[in-house]
Parts: structure tokens; sequence; C-alpha cells
């Protein structure tokens, strides 16, 4: 059990802050993303979210879930008296000593046995949000560079929940924040506070959604701007304006590939020709945790697996080397250590403007794209595999999505 390795342990008489403090102290320790706090008849759940998978820590008793409840929301802000609806809210917590505090995001919600509450941990470390450190290829990397270098246009970063893209855009914000440039973001909610960037909480109470808050950051005289997500036609089509008249403009969609971002903002109402004079660059991703480099070892897949890769993949497979790990202490027997990775980026050329313009399919671009030299997801993520960084099966994973 997780909470065992950790070292974790909770007794009947000890008070819901002291059980709070050590959960996230716990959970910064383990580098885990999410805190879970469920009550159930037996007693309150907790799990932490760890490369991904969610772990089951020793059961807290009932009596705690009022005390641990309340004093996360006095921390976040939140009201105390309010049990039947849900809030957000956040909490920068000290960690005391050298590793200084980290911020946190709280979600509680109602449910049958009582509120339950989401601690989403937010590590603010330089290393994590560098462009090159977050798993691109080379080629993927350089095309995506050669797009941050436009004055105009748009970055579109998609995949589902979860799959990392705000962090990739946060990124790209980094290496462009420079002095003579003019950043700002609309958030919701703001994951990241960024030096020099100004950025804009969505807030729906005072009208301040998507569509609102972009069109007072266009009078704001930005050079670049992000939103957080394009999720409806007016967002869509001030965001497009924006990124024809001279804004390099970054945001998120949910597709399953990189050439569907297309189609989709056509379906929000976006002309073919507009969008092909305005966009540069879709990136598609996923995570795959990464093979534990202290119990890493080779991995026969067999003569059947290896055809059937050649075959998806269309080419030779003979001499490539596959690896796994085999579980160990410092993995906590899981056989991997933390997450990277895998994507596919669609750049833009006169050829795949054409399909644009001509209404082609989803599947007719990517097919395009791919002759062009576009690695799918699946060989990202196989030549993943194959340098030993992630494992087959969480490579096949993210491809078969």
């Amino acid at each position: 059990m997780l909470g065992q390795i950790a070292g974790l342990s909770f007794e009947k008489d000890e008070v819901g802050s002291e059980i709070l403090d050590n959960l996230i102290k716990e959970a910064f320790k383990l580098n885990a993303s999410d805190i879970h706090i469920d009550p159930t008849p037996s007693g309150l759940s907790v799990r932490f979210r760890i490369d991904g998978s969610l772990h089951r820590l020793p059961s807290i008793h009932l009596e705690r879930h009022p005390e641990i409840v309340s004093r996360i929301k006095i921390l976040a802000g939140l009201r105390i008296d309010e049990h039947r609806k849900a809030q957000d809210g956040r909490i920068r917590f000290d960690l005391i000593g050298s590793d200084g505090f980290v911020d946190i995001r709280i979600s509680t919600a109602p449910s049958y046995h009582g509120e339950s509450v989401v601690l989403r941990m937010l590590y603010d470390k330089d290393e994590a949000m560098s462009l090159q450190s977050l798993g691109f290829s080379e080629s993927n990397l350089a095309k995506i560079k050669r797009a941050m270098g436009k004055t105009g246009g748009m970055i579109l970063a998609t995949g589902p929940t979860g799959s990392g893209k705000t962090t990739t855009l946060y990124s790209i914000l980094k290496e462009l924040n420079t002095e003579d440039a003019s950043i700002i973001t609309i958030e919701e909610p703001i994951e990241y506070s960024i030096h020099g960037i100004r950025q804009i909480q969505v807030d729906y109470g005072s009208q301040m959604n998507f569509a609102n808050g972009l069109r007072s950051i266009l009078r704001q005289d930005p050079n670049i701007i992000m939103v957080g997500e394009i999720r409806d036609r007016e967002t869509a089509a001030i965001a497009v304006n924006a990124a024809l008249t001279g804004h390099l403009l970054l945001s998120t969609l949910h597709t399953n590939d990189a050439a569907s971002a297309l189609p989709r903002l056509m379906d929000m109402g976006i002309e073919p020709f507009l969008l092909a004079s305005t966009f540069n660059l879709a990136i598609n991703q996923r995570l795959v945790k990464k093979i534990c480099l202290n119990c890493r070892t080779k991995f026969d897949v067999g003569d059947s697996q290896r055809k059937t890769l050649e075959e998806l993949l269309n080419k030779s497979l003979r001499d490539i080397v596959f690896y796994k790990g085999l579980g160990c202490d410092r993995c906590h027997q899981s056989g991997y250590s933390g997450r990277t990775l895998v994507a596919e980026v669609l750049a833009l050329n006169e050829e795949i403007r054409r399909l644009i313009v001509e209404k082609k399919t989803a599947g007719e671009i990517r097919q395009r794209a791919v002759k062009n030299g576009m690695p799918p997801l699946l060989s990202d993520g196989i030549a993943k595999a194959s340098l030993g960084i992630t494992s087959l099966e969480e490579a096949l994973r993210v491809g078969y999505e």
C-alpha cells in the first residue's frame, strides 16, 4: 500500500489540521499531482495521483472529515457554512524549510456521504516549464520553434483533459516572455503565475468569460495572447480575428488528433479561407509514464507482436530493442517514475492550406500530413519506447486512444 511505503499513518485522535499538513507534505515528496479526499460509510478515503495513476492510502477516521474540510476551506477563503454547492479556491501552502511553498487548487463538491475535496498540486518549478524538457522530439521541437518565431497566427495544443496541453503552452510563453513582448492570458483557472505576463482569470459572475476577456485583451496592445480554451463559436471568431490582425495566439482544443482541430474550428463557424490564413500549428499530445531508470531492463516483444507493429508503422523494427521496469523501492514497485509526453505536430504548408480551403475531412488532412513527413502519435510513442524512455505498453495505450 502506498501509504505504508510513504510512511503515512493516521491516528484516531490526530486533529484535522495535522492530517492535512502531513498529506500535503507527503504528496509533495512523492510528486503527486492530486490528492483525492472522499467520505465513505467506513471512513475517509484518501488517494494520491502519481504519474497519472491513483494510489490509495490508509483510510482516515470519519470523525476527522469536518475538521479537514473546514481547514481546507478556511485556507482557500471558501465558505465553511456552504455544503450543498461546489466551491473552488486556491491555497499557497508553506512547506517549511528549503522546499519553500506549493500552490494548490481546491475543488469541493457535495456527494452522497458528505463533501469530497480534490487538491491539485501546482508545482512551480522552472525545469517543468522548459519546452526542451517536456519530451518533444527534435523534429517536432523545430516545428514549434518556427511557429513561435512568427508575429501572427495560431498555435493550438490539442488532446484530452490531463494531457499536458496547458503546460506546453506555458512553456512556449516562458520562451516568448522577453522585455519587448506584451503577453496577456485569459485562463480558467490560472494554473501558474508567470512573472512579466498579465494573466486574467475567467469570472462568469462578472461576465468575464473567454470571449469578453479576449475582447478586453485586444484593447491592451498585446503581441501574444493565450486563451485557456476555445470552446464556442464566439471565442473562436474573436481568436481567429486576433490571429489575422498581427497577434500570435495560443489556445487549446479538445480533439483526438492534430488534424481534427481544423474541421473543429470550421464547425464553430470559421470560414475555411480565414483558417487557412491564420492557422500555424497544431500540437496533439498525451502523457506517458517513464520507465524507472533504477530497474529498467530490456524486453523481448516476440515475433508476432513485432510483426503487428511493423505493419502498423510500415517500417522494420528488426533491430529495435524495447524496455520495461521490473519494479523497485525507488519507484514503489511500479516500474515507472515520472511522465513525459508523446506528440504529433501538424505544421501547415501550402498543400494543407489548400485542403482546408477545399473543406477536406480531418482524415484526409491527417493522411496528407503523414505523407508529408508528420510522425503520428503512435510513431512518436514507439520511438520513445525504443529509447527506453517509456514502455511499449504505454506507447500503445496512447497511440490507440
